[in-house]
């Protein structure tokens, strides 16, 4: 079973850089006892690693081929309660009951297909009451120097996670560390201080005390501030230079030039006038 074949039409490869994997267990930061989710454990590798840290392991698996083997692979950590294996597909589950019932903190980490990069990351960094507190995912090398702006230029993706959390790119892992070789190199993400802080707004990034803000509407300007990326903001909200000026926005501002205090404060400003 340790040669099972990746399955295609489940975006599995397999994890076979032992660097990669040490990369990923030290930006977990675990802590002997630390809750962790990982997602489709394949052949357990991960798994292991992450056991031999001294985490309590929760692993979601889809694949049903693979379930008898990691249940005998891990027979004696299941038993001792180390780990707990889900046969499930991961954006199924219902984590308000069960396992996750008693809102425990917890960390998710994991080699995901790359199909399901966009619903896992909104998922999980939405839940209202069961984010993780860090997140450490293996995700393409683009989405990741999307997600921190690498060039300094933003965009939805990146915005809609550090609204959330602080991302961090921490390592190429190029595509010969994987069984089979994907098209394209992927990277190491790490995604910290997970909250909805900003929605519950206690300080304005700008002016220092705020009040609640609406996600909804966040989400909305968001968008309509990058439905034409070319065009200057102003256009694209529709909406006086007087309203940028008071969130420190240049008239000639596009989109992909705020950072998240900018956003936060039109998101207010926006509310005010409708």
């Amino acid at each position: 079973m340790e040669n099972v074949r990746a399955k295609k039409s489940l975006g599995q490869n397999w994890l076979k850089s032992e660097s990669a994997i040490k990369e990923i267990v030290k930006a977990g930061e675990i802590k002997p006892g630390d809750w962790v989710l990982e997602i489709g454990p394949g052949r357990g590798v991960l798994t292991q690693a992450l056991l031999l840290a001294e985490a309590r392991v929760v692993a979601a698996e889809k694949d049903d081929r693979l379930i008898d083997f990691l249940h005998e692979k891990f027979a004696e950590e299941i038993k001792a309660g180390k780990l707990i294996l889900i046969h499930d597909d991961i954006l199924n589950i219902d984590f308000s009951v069960g396992w996750k019932s008693k809102a425990e903190p917890y960390k998710l980490i994991a080699n995901i297909p790359y199909y399901i990069t966009g619903q896992v990351i909104r998922k999980f960094l939405s839940e209202e009451e069961l984010q993780p507190s860090l997140m450490v995912l293996m995700v393409q090398k683009e989405v990741a120097r999307r997600i921190v702006a690498s060039d300094n230029k933003e965009s939805i993706l990146s915005m809609s996670v550090k609204v959330y959390g602080e991302p961090k790119y921490i390592k190429t892992v190029p595509a010969g560390a994987f069984e089979p070789k994907p098209n394209v190199d992927s990277a190491i993400l790490q995604i910290k201080n997970i909250s909805r802080d900003f929605f519950l707004a206690k300080k304005d990034l700008l002016e220092g005390d705020g009040e609640e803000i609406s996600e909804a509407n966040f989400f909305k300007i968001l968008k309509k501030g990058f439905a034409q990326k070319r065009k200057l903001l102003k256009g694209n909200l529709g909406v006086g230079e007087e309203t940028l000026i008071n969130c420190k926005i240049s008239p000639n501002a596009r989109a992909e030039d705020l950072a998240l205090e900018n956003w936060q404060c039109l998101t207010r400003e926006m509310g005010k006038i409708s």
